[in-house]
């Protein structure tokens, strides 16, 4: 469609990304998929549909919430399991009471990152995280922390006895078809390289420094995709948790996921996904049912199902510059959702 075209050019020109791939769906089919754009700042290659990026935070919505739905559908966890029945460190007395719910909404009381990669590295750094102490009391306040979701990926470690990445890929990403999905992807890939790290650009290595450090498998970053396959997984939560009338999780569990659990005014969260919320990612024309999430390095996922829709969009910004292009992609996201939702319905034509 024409203006969206617009939207990428502008967005393309201005420095915002090299190039990325958009698509809208309902719970039935693909309603508009499009790739803009070049694989890279330096690169003349085309980007195509089937591209693969860096999801960045959007890790903690595709691999680390659905596994620990995974495991509660499964009866081996519980919502308000203490993180000190798995992990020694949190049974000191200020850590003592964060549970399994404050971690999936970011109310735990831990900071934000870990200074911890600087020095550090694999099991050290995980035991410098496990380590550190939190700055707000337990459930006081909302603080979006990568520590939260790094933590949730051990504890899945430990309940399932399986590592993270192999349990995600046999529980999650098969059974939706997400075969080009994975931490660590294979090198004859077609992925869109992100920013300079140790002398050389990543492309196939995870952007995120603790995740990068941990070795590229993480709870909080480390996943890569395409639009195809996350559509998969997009049009599951519209589907009421099947696909292809394959149940992948149930009705209450998908209910449960995606209804609000917190709120402060500003800030709301279900359990693992952002909300519809002030200044949204999402714009201001979704509904408030909408749920999603955005990766540092310019992707997001949002699903609306009252008006049952999903957009996806991944791009590569970090390819660009880690910072000074922030604010472009936070503009751009609610500008590029506001067209997508008031002209759905000619977006095929």
């Amino acid at each position: 469609m024409k203006r969206i075209d617009e939207i990428f050019a502008e967005a393309i020109k201005s420095g915002t990304f090299p190039g990325g791939v958009l698509l809208v769906g309902d719970h039935e089919k693909v309603i508009f998929e499009k790739s803009y754009g070049t694989l890279s700042k330096d690169s003349k290659e085309p980007v195509s549909n089937d591209t693969i990026y860096d999801l960045a935070s959007m890790t903690k919505v595709v691999a680390t919430t659905p596994a620990i739905m995974k495991l509660i559908e499964d009866g081996n966890l519980r919502l308000y399991d203490p993180i000190s029945l798995f992990l020694d460190e949190f049974k000191t007395d200020e850590k003592k009471e964060i549970r399994i719910f404050h971690l999936l909404t970011h109310t735990s009381g831990l900071p934000s990152y870990s200074e911890g990669w600087k020095y550090t590295r694999g099991k050290d750094l995980m035991k410098v995280i496990n380590s550190t102490p939190p700055i707000n009391p337990v459930g006081s306040k909302y603080l979006y922390s990568c520590l939260n979701f790094i933590t949730l990926m051990e504890i899945i470690e430990m309940v399932s006895g399986r590592r993270f990445d192999e349990f995600t890929r046999s529980e999650i990403f098969e059974p939706l078809d997400m075969f080009h999905t994975a931490f660590r992807p294979p090198k004859d890939w077609k992925i869109a390289p992100t920013s300079q790290r140790d002398g050389r650009t990543l492309q196939g290595d995870v952007d995120d420094e603790l995740a990068y450090y941990l070795g590229g498998i993480s709870g909080n970053a480390g996943l890569f995709s395409n639009v195809t396959d996350l559509y998969n997984y997009a049009k599951m939560y519209l589907n009421q948790g099947k696909h292809k009338d394959r149940k992948i999780f149930s009705k209450e569990t998908i209910e449960s996921f995606t209804c609000e659990a917190f709120n402060d005014g500003q800030n709301r969260r279900t359990l693992g996904w952002d909300m519809k919320g002030f200044a949204c990612s999402c714009g201001d024309l979704m509904t408030k049912y909408a749920f999603g999430h955005t990766g540092f390095t310019g992707t997001s996922i949002w699903i609306d199902p009252r008006i049952d829709i999903a957009v996806i969009l991944l791009t590569n910004r970090v390819n660009i510059s880690r910072r000074e292009n922030q604010d472009k992609i936070i503009r751009f996201r609610p500008l590029l959702h506001n067209y997508i939702v008031a002209n759905r319905g000619s977006l095929g034509e």
